[in-house]
């Protein structure tokens, strides 16, 4: 038995359809969509954003946590 493959509809990159060139660490709110309840920051393949844009992001997300912008963990 061959098992079907199932092609999801391909997620675009929201920073390219906004054409941000940088993504800058003070975007509290429009960060805290890439991370979960948990405070882990959400892989490329689920959060659908291109690979140039998920580096920033991730930077941009541990600089806000530093700066005490987002937090590292819930609190439990």
């Amino acid at each position: 038995m061959r098992r079907e493959k199932r092609k999801g509809k391909k997620k675009i990159c929201s920073f390219c359809v906004d054409k941000v060139e940088q993504i800058d660490y003070k975007l509290g709110e429009r960060l805290r969509r890439f991370i979960t309840e948990r405070g882990k920051i959400l892989p490329r393949r689920i959060s659908g954003n291109c690979a140039k844009h998920q580096r920033q992001l991730t930077i941009a997300i541990k600089r806000a946590r530093q700066m005490a912008l987002l937090p590292y963990t819930t609190a439990e």
